[in-house]
């Protein structure tokens, strides 16, 4: 089979990042699978997958007729079995090309979030109903986001299966606090500075944790729009001391790998990649119950679950952790670990995609 993933842009961003290694992977099964992305991006230079840009217009994409025409002639050249929509602005110009151009591959979405967290009117309802309308199948990240996504349009119960994110084996990692004090307890979180990732929260937090673990440091992977503003809130608490913000790194496994803990307080999540990371390379996880994590953390079993917004509980957590005896934290660590091995490799994620691309053809 030929598959043609759509990408939002050439970027270090979990869909994107997780449409290339399915290809990878598809690639592996014998199959052919190559990206294209939508928008061309700043830091596709970052991005080291070999990829395809379609060069629509961002300042159109409402209605950018000429995006759509060009995605068809990609189409009508590469002749792809299936196109694959993976996040952000895909879907959109996948079924508007499609509707226009009257090419006949099936699409597949990737809903690797929870829409209901993001439709603030009637109208955003309407629309994005339309186009989930208009797919042939939607592979939600976990069942959560699949029931998310029913409950707001129960006509898509049918089309709609849950194929989680995977990981690729482990790689070599590096460890980048070897220069600090060997006394010194490591906490890291990964991810974009934006408001689903709840930062500010997260600082607050670690304000209670450094009160019993003075020798405590929190390292904040990543980068995004709200990194200044987290910036001057660590000042006004006078963490600057203890957090260091690292901003964008090739390898955030070498953070994840060797930290004490990965502590991930999110208002909004599908199934984040980070904690099966953490899990893969057996570090403790302290996160919020919301979106998929449940699915993945069970609470003193795989890792900590608090709440959304307990933040006094989940300091507690992570107290609680770093205070652990070896054996009882080994013990959850390695069913995290172990359950990470059975159900969320790539290869294995891959071969369920492949089993649906076959179904839809088959169906044609």
């Amino acid at each position: 089979m030929k598959i043609l993933q759509l990408i939002q842009k050439p970027q270090p961003r979990g869909a994107e990042i997780f449409a290339a290694q399915l290809s990878d992977n598809l690639s592996m099964l014998g199959h052919t699978s190559e990206l294209l992305a939508i928008f061309d991006s700043p830091d596709s230079y970052k991005y080291s997958k070999p990829h395809q840009l379609l060069e629509a217009n961002p300042s159109a994409r409402l209605w950018d007729r000429q995006g759509w025409k060009n995605l068809s002639e990609v189409i009508q050249t590469k002749k792809p079995d299936i196109v694959q929509a993976n996040a952000g602005d895909t879907l959109k110009y996948a079924v508007f090309s499609k509707l226009l151009y009257k090419w006949k591959q099936p699409i597949v979405f990737r809903n690797a979030s929870t829409l209901s967290s993001y439709i603030k009117s009637p109208v955003q309802k309407l629309y994005n109903g339309f186009l989930y309308r208009k797919t042939d199948a939607i592979a939600s990240v976990s069942n959560h986001s699949k029931e998310d996504l029913v409950r707001l349009y129960p006509g898509l119960n049918l089309k709609t299966t849950t194929i989680p994110i995977g990981l690729e084996d482990k790689q070599a990692v590096k460890n980048p606090f070897a220069g600090n004090q060997e006394q010194q307890v490591n906490l890291v979180h990964v991810g974009g500075f934006s408001f689903e990732k709840n930062h500010e929260g997260l600082l607050r937090i670690f304000q209670s944790v450094v009160k019993k673990h003075s020798n405590a440091h929190l390292w904040l992977v990543g980068d995004g729009p709200s990194r200044k503003s987290i910036e001057e809130k660590a000042k006004e608490l006078n963490l600057l001391g203890s957090v260091h913000f690292t901003g964008f790194v090739n390898n955030p496994l070498d953070y994840i790998a060797h930290a004490q803990g990965l502590l991930l307080p999110s208002i909004i999540e599908g199934l984040p990649g980070v904690i099966l990371e953490a899990m893969l390379y057996e570090t403790p996880v302290v996160a919020y119950n919301v979106g998929g994590i449940r699915e993945i953390v069970k609470h003193k079993k795989t890792g900590w679950l608090i709440e959304p917004g307990d933040e006094l509980t989940f300091a507690q957590s992570v107290n609680n952790v770093l205070n652990l005896r070896n054996a009882e934290k080994q013990q959850i660590t390695s069913a995290a670990l172990n359950l990470v091995k059975e159900n969320y490799m790539n290869l294995g994620i891959a071969e369920r995609f492949v089993l649906l691309y076959e179904q839809l053809l088959n169906k044609k």
